[in-house]
């Protein structure tokens, strides 16, 4: 069975450095009609668990660490008998929100086979010191989490945060990717590594 991407909306907030915000989040998932990843386990457990059917999760990918991205990991780990992930890097902002559970640690280059297809991971480093983006070349798409966005990089003025760490992920790993490579980020709508890679001048020059 081909491999497919699929996309789930959830609301919630986003709370860290004493300040909360009103947020929508994609959830990702790839698989078939057999298995399938969860990228992102944001918000609302029964919307996920509801796109994922009966299928076997084979894990719950967390592409950062940030509390509107990891909700309810360990509700739908524990629904679906499936690990977490998570890169290490992002120890204290998983803590903040799952003081108690576990997960399993990335290194900064894993391959995932899943659906008969290879999902490289990258460490992208800058808008957490954990975060990895997810590359699928069989499907040309890229998983950015909260690295990449259409209109520039994710936000780096709060803390555990750092713009130049931001951006040199972003120019050497991420640009390094085909112009056809489409992006799928943690809010907001898709994008393509083409779109985006002649602004990043103008990025560094504003500051953000």
């Amino acid at each position: 069975m081909n491999p497919r991407i699929e996309r789930v909306v959830t609301s919630g907030t986003f709370s860290l450095d004493g300040g909360t915000w009103d947020v929508d989040n994609n959830v990702w998932l790839i698989g078939d009609d057999a298995e399938v990843l969860v990228i992102d386990a944001a918000h609302d457990a029964a919307a996920i668990a509801a796109a994922v059917g009966d299928r076997t999760v084979s894990a719950i990918l967390c592409t950062h660490g940030h509390n509107d991205h990891v909700t309810v990991a360990p509700d739908l780990a524990d629904r679906f008998d499936a690990p977490i992930l998570l890169h290490p890097g992002d120890e204290p902002l998983w803590r903040m929100t799952h003081p108690d559970t576990d997960y399993r640690s990335l290194a900064d280059t894993t391959r995932i086979t899943l659906a008969g297809t290879d999902i490289d991971l990258l460490h992208t480093p800058g808008h957490s010191p954990g975060s990895v983006s997810l590359h699928v070349p069989d499907l040309s798409a890229l998983f950015t989490g909260d690295t990449l966005f259409a209109g520039g990089p994710g936000a780096t003025g709060r803390s555990f945060s750092d713009f130049d760490t931001i951006i040199d992920s972003i120019r050497d790993r991420l640009f390094a990717l085909p112009d056809d490579t489409v992006v799928h980020t943690g809010h907001g709508d898709t994008t393509t590594i083409g779109t985006e890679r002649p602004a990043l001048a103008d990025w560094i020059a504003r500051g953000h």
